[in-house]
């Protein structure tokens, strides 16, 4: 889309569909850690007005239609006509999204979810004919538009990023045509969702304490920490066994989601998909080579924590369904105070005018904090409206996990709320391969601030082996999805079939493979092959390699900002500040790193292995100390 990507909505790692359970703690929450969606619209029916309005505008854009070849004033007054359709829709849509997500089992609120996503259809169609009318006019005469009025200058990126899509750009009805297919590719993921959420009977289990676990996706994630071996294995074969029974329908969905995306790549004249996922961003395949060959190649670190978590825990024989155990128990619990005031503390190293911002943040009703009945599980930011403030939504449970997920998410508040205050609409939209990294450098410096105020051996330890569990799962977890989905992709384009069982089989290959079973490191139940049926993200196109990739550029960044002085945390917030300014892996070569090489991969990897040095000298006193007594 011309000048404005359509929407920043970021997903946690973690994240899953369902709807959450109702915390204990906060059956009648603040309203300070409640949003405020007023600040987008007074009430429903001010809502509806915007969204009919916003229809009845979609023809202002599309009147515009023939007109650049007039000259340089009518290419500047699309331009500015689609920033201001851009921010009423957008507008629209952040305030049904996130009205829905409070409540999934509201009709209501998925009707307006369903109306904001028509409207988004609509537009794209009304905005179809730019990008074949620039090709049309060409470089040159685009150029000399430029050259002749200086107030296109801010839209130089743009313009040259639209004829980068000359090879794969249709004509005008074509165009039209794939942007009202959008909502029918939109079913398969939404299929999935009300497979997953609501269709399924979720089995009920008496724990060991003979409490009744009800192992939904929340009730699994929940559980499945347990440290009763017993109780986490029933957790582990209540669940894959349920969905075990819905392989077939869950395979057609996602086969009919792929295929979907297969048509796409073939009428746009793509070599594969993996190649269109990574033009929109401009990144080298490189990128993506090269992270999973240097994970693959350093499996051994992978394979040495899972052997040290197996000594921790006094596993002989450790299994899969011993995989989300902490090695040890958290030192204390962390309510919503004092995670925004730890977390304040932990970004100090970012500056004065960050932490103040971020402090100041905290204070308004932007957070949905706690979970209630029906609210959608996981944490985002959502900040699709130029000029306007993030909403983050969490599901904080007095754990440091949510300590940690609060400092991700503000990354990403963050890093909007520093583009927008320095580009102009058509370059603040960042991609989620640089916000990510904003996102859990976050997560880092807290990680570092924890370590560094711990006061005993046991309290390091948890950080530790926090932070190891944290590359475990960001770096190789998504790695190891992202190359099950590059070789579901392959398997459709080479024509082959792919069915519920098939993609049980493939994905089965791969995660006996990073976690060692074959050498021995752990037993993997054929059952838990059917992991992918719990995992969204395979619906949303080589997105989550961006975790593994962010990772590494965070631990960069964080690194020099911890060690360097203001030359490095400059560098830095230049980075956040850029937007989308340029391309990602452009920018991320502006900040001195680059992306297509091995060498933030492997120095992530010498993090690890030295968090995992760390760990042992520790564990080691910490036994030693046990033994004395």
């Amino acid at each position: 889309m011309i000048g404005n990507k359509p929407t920043v909505c970021l997903l946690t790692a973690m994240l899953a569909l369902g709807a959450s359970t109702l915390s204990a703690q906060e059956e009648t929450p603040d309203p300070r850690w409640t949003w405020d969606l007023t600040d987008l619209y007074e009430t429903e029916d001010d809502w509806n007005a915007a969204l009919e309005e916003a229809l009845a505008s979609l023809g202002g854009l599309a009147a515009l239609k023939g007109t650049l070849s007039d000259g340089p004033d009518a290419l500047l007054a699309l331009f500015e006509a689609n920033n201001a359709m851009n921010r009423k829709v957008t507008r629209v849509f952040q305030y049904a999204s996130l009205g829905a997500d409070e409540d999934l089992g509201n009709p209501r609120g998925q009707e307006r979810r369903q109306q904001a996503q028509r409207l988004f259809s609509e537009y794209g169609q009304s905005v179809a004919w730019i990008q074949p009318e620039m090709m049309a006019l060409g470089r040159e005469t685009l150029e000399g538009y430029i050259e002749a009025l200086p107030a296109l200058e801010i839209y130089r990126f743009n313009i040259e990023d639209a004829l980068r899509y000359q090879p794969h750009t249709l004509g005008d009805e074509a165009e039209s045509v794939i942007a009202a297919a959008g909502l029918m590719q939109a079913a398969p993921f939404n299929i999935y969702g009300l497979l997953a959420n609501s269709e399924i009977p979720w089995p009920t289990i008496t724990l060991s304490t003979g409490e009744e676990a009800f192992i939904n996706s929340q009730g699994y994630s929940r559980h499945r920490t347990s440290r009763v071996y017993e109780d986490r294995r029933a957790v582990f074969d209540a669940f894959w066994n349920t969905w075990g029974e819905y392989k077939g329908t869950a395979g057609q969905s996602l086969s009919a989601h792929l295929t979907a995306q297969l048509f796409t790549t073939r009428v746009r004249n793509y070599d594969d998909t993996l190649t269109r996922n990574l033009f929109q961003d401009n990144l080298p395949r490189s990128v993506y080579d090269t992270l999973v060959r240097v994970t693959n190649e350093n499996l051994p670190s992978l394979h040495r924590f899972l052997e040290l978590k197996a000594r921790v825990l006094g596993l002989e024989d450790m299994g899969y369904e011993d995989i989300y155990v902490s090695m040890v128990e958290p030192p204390r619990d962390y309510t919503i105070e004092d995670t925004v005031e730890l977390v304040n503390r932990a970004m100090l190293p970012l500056g004065e005018t960050y932490s103040d911002k971020l402090a100041e943040s905290a204070n308004e009703r932007w957070m949905s904090v706690f979970p209630s009945p029906g609210k959608r599980s996981g944490a985002y930011m959502s900040g699709f409206v130029y000029g306007e403030h993030p909403y983050i939504l969490l599901n904080h449970l007095d754990d440091y996990n949510s300590v940690s997920t609060y400092a991700h998410e503000w990354g990403h508040g963050m890093h909007q709320i520093l583009a927008n205050e320095s580009q102009p609409q058509n370059l603040a939209s960042f991609s989620i391969f640089t916000t990510e990294a904003a996102a859990i450098a976050n997560e880092l410096l807290t990680q570092t601030y924890m370590l560094s105020s711990a006061t005993t051996d046991e309290e390091r330890l948890y950080y530790l082996g926090y932070a190891l569990e944290q590359i475990r799962t960001t770096f190789f977890r998504q790695t190891m999805f992202s190359e099950f989905e590059g070789e579901i992709y392959a398997a459709m384009e080479r024509g082959e079939p792919i069915s519920g069982d098939r993609i049980t089989q493939m994905y089965g290959e791969i995660l006996r493979r990073y976690h060692g079973a074959d050498e021995g490191v752990m037993r993997i139940e054929e059952l838990y092959h059917n992991e992918w049926l719990f995992v969204p993200h395979f619906y949303f196109n080589f997105y989550v390699f961006q975790y593994a990739t962010s990772i590494a550029g965070a631990a960069y960044f964080t690194e020099q900002i911890l060690k360097g002085g203001d030359e490095e945390r400059e560098n830095y917030l230049s980075f956040l500040r850029a937007g989308g300014s340029k391309h990602p892996y452009d920018l991320f070569m502006d900040a001195g790193l680059d992306m297509a090489s091995p060498e933030p991969y492997e120095a992530l990897i010498r993090r690890m292995d030295e968090l995992l040095d760390d760990f042992e000298a520790t564990l080691n006193r910490v036994e030693a100390a046990r033994a004395a007594d």
